[in-house]
Order: structure tokens, then C-alpha cells, then sequence
């Protein structure tokens, strides 16, 4: 009788042990799930695609501000500066291969190695640089210049300014859209600059509003600084919703610029 009365009391203790052992087994389950998603992040992140946000106006009209894009990190190969906080530091590049005139990259700031900066390649190591008049010069050679239209925007500070729009074509056939406010601005007439070997030019689309290779601020970009390239925009906003205006994000996010290539 006592064997009897006690089966339901050792069947129920038994289906608590199963029961908690259901649990822990879901816990651990779900902890690891964690760390796998974080790990293949890590590495899609360091090896191949990492997602960068556009902070200011130096790249309009081919990126705004609110821009997200993913850049391609092994389209130029491995540096130190493709790793988090630049480790294991190394020197040079691994599976490296050069960027072609007119890429738009991202770079660590040579002057100190940490801030990412995103510009377009203009010059190649060896070529000789120079702005006259607003127009650039790539080995003594002007630079086609189309112009397209003359538009009123907002700059930096928000005021009103009118900009011209011209459609520029590098010597290698890369077509891009370019924003001049004047032809007399402070980097529109240089000096000539000649890139050293193992670096590039970098100058914003946005001529008269980037702090670029025609700075010292900038200067020649070393091929090692290369982050990677800049490939397509995945999502876009305005800044004209706040994170609490949840009825204000459709008109804040720009559908039509995701998915748009970055040419």
C-alpha cells in the first residue's frame, strides 16, 4: 500500500526535474543562439560588410546626411584598420587589390589613424593633382565638367545657398555628380599636388564644403588607411523625426535612396 500511495508523488517529482531540465535546456539554447548570431556578426561585419552612417554634407549631392550604407571590406583587402580598435596591428595589406579612380571609400584619417573619413578617389598614386578654378586637373589635364542645373539648397548652418550641379568624368570613364558654390573658393585654386607612392587623392563631391586631401588636415590617403568601399545605401532619413515621433517616420525615411548603388 505505502508503494502505492507514493507513485504519484515520485511521477510528479519526476516530471519537475523534466520539466526544469526543458528550461535550462531552452535557457542554454537561446544563450547560444545569442552567441552565434554575435560571432557571425562579428565576422560578416570585420570580413565583409560594415555598416556606416553619413554625418555631414562633404559627399552631397552622392550622399546626404542620415545616409546608411554598407561599405565592402574586402574589396580592397585586410589592414590592421579593417579590425576592430586596429588589431592584431600589422603592417600593409593582405588579399589586397587596388582601388580604381573614382571609388568612393572609406578610410581611417591619416594624421590620426582612428577617424573614418569617406571621400572619392581621384588620384592614383603617381598623378599629379591640382584645382584651377574649380576645375580639377589630373596630370595637366582638366577634368570634363558638364554643368546640369543651378539649385537652391541649405548649408552646413542651415541657410539658404545656391549651388551648381555639374556632371564630372574621370580620365578612366567613372561619371559622378559633383556641387560647386563658386569657382573661387579656398580650395579651388592649389597648388600641384604629386601623390607619393602607396597613397591616394581623396576630394568630396561637395567641392567647396570638404575638408579633403587638398587640406593638411587630410592630406594623401596611405593605401594601408583603406577601410573599404563604399557600396549600397540600406536605409535613409531626414532627421526630421525624433525616435519618440513614430508617426512622423514615413515621411522622415527617404524610401526612394534605399538600395540605391553608390556610383
Amino acid at each position: 500500500m505505502d508503494d502505492g500511495m507514493n507513485k504519484p508523488d515520485e511521477k510528479s517529482a519526476n516530471q519537475d526535474e523534466a520539466e526544469k531540465g526543458a528550461s535550462g535546456g531552452t535557457l542554454w539554447e537561446t544563450i547560444r543562439t545569442i552567441i552565434y548570431a554575435v560571432l557571425i556578426a562579428l565576422v560578416v561585419r570585420t570580413f565583409a560588410y560594415e555598416p556606416f552612417n553619413i554625418p555631414s554634407g562633404s559627399m552631397k549631392p552622392t550622399l546626404l546626411v542620415g545616409d546608411y550604407l554598407f561599405v565592402s571590406k574586402f574589396a580592397y583587402g585586410y589592414s590592421r584598420y579593417s579590425f576592430p580598435f586596429s588589431f592584431p596591428p600589422f603592417e600593409g595589406r593582405v588579399f589586397g587589390s587596388k582601388p580604381e579612380q573614382g571609388d568612393v571609400a572609406v578610410f581611417k584619417l591619416p594624421r590620426d589613424n582612428s577617424t573614418d573619413y569617406i571621400k572619392r578617389l581621384v588620384g592614383m598614386p603617381g598623378d599629379k593633382i591640382q584645382v584651377i578654378q574649380g576645375v580639377l586637373h589630373i596630370n595637366g589635364k582638366p577634368v570634363k565638367r558638364e554643368k546640369v542645373e543651378v539649385q537652391l539648397t541649405k548649408n552646413y548652418a542651415g541657410f539658404p545657398e545656391t549651388i551648381t550641379q555639374y556632371k564630372e568624368t574621370l580620365p578612366n570613364g567613372r561619371v559622378h555628380m559633383i556641387w560647386e558654390k563658386s569657382d573661387e573658393e579656398i580650395f579651388d585654386n592649389t597648388p600641384v599636388y604629386e601623390v607619393p607612392p602607396g597613397h591616394y587623392f581623396a576630394m568630396g563631391d561637395n567641392r567647396d564644403h570638404s575638408q579633403d586631401s587638398r587640406s593638411g588636415q587630410v592630406g594623401f590617403v596611405p593605401y594601408e588607411n583603406l577601410v573599404g568601399r563604399a557600396g549600397m545605401i540600406f536605409f535613409s532619413h531626414n532627421n526630421s523625426a525624433s525616435l519618440a515621433e513614430v508617426w512622423k517616420w514615413p515621411g522622415a525615411i527617404r524610401f526612394g535612396r534605399i538600395g540605391d548603388i553608390i556610383e
